[in-house]
């Protein structure tokens, strides 16, 4: 209490003190107001180009930068111009005000503010009337500022606060919209003419007023004269140059990523691994694909940087304001049947797992597997088919074929394990449906899941970000991989030991998909640097009839290869080389049983030369329902006259002989037959034969019948089949499309309304098959 009372008689100490308490006392009661997260978002390209941006609630929309990130021209132009002293002063210059006060003064209006950087963020964070009142509040504000913040802070404020006509706010937002550059490139004559616009951000708009806006740039430019800042002759050059600008843009770059993107907690800037040169290309080449794509169909681009995974382009949907496409579903992220896509996975597991080479016997017929008969997508079936075959043209039959080898649980856990997941229905198994598209995936999981092909069998999911990170798993093996990959890109049969040459790498090996009822057309490519995949169809699931991967989906795929290829020739990107990996080799193997056999050995029918890993040759893989007692390899007895004879003949010899799977009977050339291929009994000594059930036939047609409709009927023609031999019901199949069944005894009825050639093929409950092949004409 002495003290206090001593304080009190000494007034000159007690003033400071409670002036001091007073300012303590307002500054916590009025707290500054710093600026809040307002939730203004920019998502970025790779290097800094905004893609689309996310404005706050009163519609304004920022870049936020560091004075580092601004170019040094602009900030000499900004700080000669407004406040020469920044750095100088405490918040409030009394030189410039007192300066500012005779101008107004001595002209009868306001000729000047002298008002300092400081000042002006006071009032850019606590608007306020342009009165007496409101000058104090600012000073007050301006107090606070200095006593809270450096002077860089409050310089950053600035930088990001300032008005510059419109929704924008920021040197770097103005920047990026009125000149289309970052900040930190700003020439001298830009950077004047951003520092001048604050000061009328409506009447200077330089894409509006480029009249008035270069008059208070010169003004600016010749400031910086004056006092010495820019050389002279660098100021006349700048003071050439016009003030014409097009349009303000606003970012509309990626904008279904950036939504995916925009999550809580994001920071101001959002930055990505886009390639925005590549995007925009990108973009523009999609919106003249529009006209050419069916009323309400979509479409969804992803391309990947194998390398790193970094995703250089990212396209959901062919326009984001297109209601009518659904332009606002993301398609990169949707979950829809994948079609023949999965393909390429199970040739290079089943090369892997010792099942095949890239020359295995396959069966392109009619098969049934319980109540499941798949058909396959193009006309007929081929009947023997190589395995390279089978991928490159992905006939449907012998992938079922191979996938009831391999297993459909342990293909499904293979893909899930390498980040490849497939959507079941909730209770479902995998089953053979799976390899045709039976199940759900997402574009930028297949992307991620063909990467294996580029990545020596290892796939890594997409990355978005830079601080994603890259896990790679394991999915095949290096030789796998590359033989998958050399089939893709038509190059499946090998002429000499890989290991001899150095080739470039293929430009591309692609695969397209189509799922159930036309709904989902894909391609998806492996390109010398790049992954792509394309998407077309519906967001809502409905079928769009005739769209299909190979016509609607690769066409794209191409274009988007070309850009590719072209951008990297002009950068001077060499194309790698592509040696095979250790353990891939070549082999001259013969069907029907896939293995060496020299060229003259009579059960050599057909020689190949194949890829194949660690010099395995698999044998030819044989179907479930393959008919007892016609296996491929039969033993026979026969006479020194080549004719078959009972076991206890005299002389008798053993030989063995090599036969085509019996489904593939009615495919092959009649000499290649296994009744044709038989020696003919000993008629001294005949050969005991097992009955055999009467072969499966059709009638009602003939092999190379030409029909032609009544030239007195406009109705189509109309052909009533039936079969004679096996046994069990039947299924038919027309062009590889199932289209009735029935028991013996029934017949069946068909119309056939188009012109052309046409294939019925025919499956019984045994296995047994038979074909014929006909042509329909006017």
């Amino acid at each position: 209490m002495r003290a206090l009372g001593r304080h009190l008689r000494r007034p000159w100490l007690a003033a400071p003190l409670l002036l001091l308490g007073l300012l303590w006392a307002g500054d916590r009661l009025f707290p500054l107001p710093l600026p809040a997260d307002d939730l203004a978002r920019v998502v970025l390209a790779e290097d800094g180009t905004p893609l689309w941006r996310f404005a706050d609630s009163d519609g304004v929309w920022r870049y936020p930068v560091t004075a580092d990130e601004v170019s040094p021209y602009y900030l000499e132009a900004l700080l000669t111009y407004e406040d020469r002293w920044f750095y100088r002063h405490p918040g409030v210059n009394p030189l410039a005000l007192a300066r500012a006060t005779w101008q107004n003064l001595s002209g009868g209006r306001v000729l000047s503010g002298g008002s300092t950087l400081s000042m002006q963020v006071a009032r850019l964070l606590d608007p306020h009337a342009r009165s007496l009142p409101g000058k104090l509040k600012q000073l007050w504000r301006t107090a606070q500022l200095e006593w809270h913040l450096s002077k860089e802070q409050i310089l950053a404020l600035y930088l990001n606060r300032a008005p510059f006509g419109g929704t924008l706010q920021g040197v770097a937002a103005a920047s990026w919209a009125y000149l289309g550059k970052p900040p930190s490139q700003l020439t001298r004559s830009e950077a004047a003419l951003l520092a001048v616009l604050p000061q009328g951000p409506s009447r200077l708009r330089p894409d509006r007023h480029p009249e008035r806006a270069q008059a208070a740039r010169d003004k600016v430019l010749k400031r910086l004269a004056a006092f010495g800042v820019w050389p002279q002759p660098a100021v006349d050059e700048a003071l050439q140059e016009p003030v014409l600008l097009a349009p303000r843009q606003e970012p509309r770059l990626a904008p279904l990523l950036a939504r995916r993107l925009n999550r809580p907690g994001s920071p101001p800037l959002i930055r990505t691994l886009i390639d925005a040169p590549l995007q925009r290309r990108l973009e523009d080449l999609l919106l003249g694909w529009r006209a050419r794509l069916p009323a309400s169909t979509s479409a969804a681009i992803l391309v990947v940087e194998a390398q790193n995974m970094a995703v250089r382009a990212y396209l959901g949907s062919v326009d984001l304001g297109d209601a009518r496409r659904f332009g606002h579903v993301d398609m990169v992220q949707a979950l829809r049947s994948p079609g023949s896509t999965l393909k390429p996975f199970l040739y290079g597991l089943a090369l892997d797992g010792g099942l095949i080479h890239s020359e295995s016997l396959l069966q392109d017929v009619p098969r049934s597997y319980g109540d499941y008969r798949p058909g396959n997508f193009s006309s007929g079936f081929s009947g023997a088919v190589s395995a390279s075959e089978a991928l490159a043209t992905s006939l449907n039959l012998p992938a079922v074929q191979l996938l009831e080898a391999y297993g459909p649980k342990r293909f499904a856990g293979e893909l899930r394990s390498a980040g490849v997941p497939l959507s079941l229905p909730p209770l479902a198994e995998p089953n053979l449906a799976l390899i045709l598209g039976g199940a759900g995936s997402r574009l930028e999981d297949l992307v991620g899941g063909y990467s294996a092909f580029a990545r020596a069998g290892k796939t890594a999911h997409p990355r978005l970000q830079a601080q994603d990170t890259l896990q790679e798993r394991r999915l095949l093996s290096p030789g796998a991989a590359w033989i998958v990959r050399r089939i893709l890109s038509g190059q499946a049969r090998p002429d000499r030991d890989p290991r001899a040459q150095l080739s470039p790498r293929p430009a591309l090996a692609w695969k397209t998909g189509t799922s159930y009822g036309f709904r989902d057309a894909w391609a998806i490519g492996v390109g010398p640097r790049f992954l792509i995949g394309v998407w077309l169809g519906r967001p809502d699931g409905t079928p769009v009839p005739g769209q299909f991967g190979l016509a609607s989906a690769a066409p794209l795929l191409l274009q988007v290869h070309d850009l590719l290829v072209n951008r990297d020739a002009q950068r001077g990107f060499a194309q790698p080389q592509d040696p095979a990996p250790a353990g891939v080799g070549v082999a001259a193997i013969c069907w029907p049983l896939g293995q060496p056999l020299a060229k003259d050995d009579p059960n050599c029918r057909r020689q190949r030369f194949a890829w194949t890993l660690d010099g395995t040759t698999p044998p030819t893989l044989q179907g479930a329902d393959q008919p007892l007692g016609l296996g491929l390899q039969q033993n026979l007895w026969l006479s020194a006259a080549g004719r078959r004879v009972d076991p206890t003949c005299a002389g008798a010899r053993l030989q063995q002989l090599v036969f085509w799977p019996a489904a593939l009977e009615p495919w092959l050339p009649r000499r290649e037959r296994r009744a044709a291929r038989l020696p003919a009994l000993d008629a001294t000594c005949p050969a005991r034969q097992e009955p055999l059930p009467a072969p499966l036939s059709i009638v009602g047609i003939r092999p190379g019948d030409q029909l032609r409709r009544p030239a007195s009927s406009a109705e189509p023609l109309r052909l009533q089949l039936s079969a004679l031999g096996g046994s069990g019901r039947r299924w038919w199949f027309l062009n590889g499309v199932p289209v009735g069944e029935t028991l013996p005894g029934e017949s069946l009825t068909r119309t056939l309304e188009m012109l052309g050639r046409y294939q019925l093929s025919l499956l019984d409950q045994s296995g047994a098959t038979a074909r014929v092949e006909f042509r329909v004409g006017d």
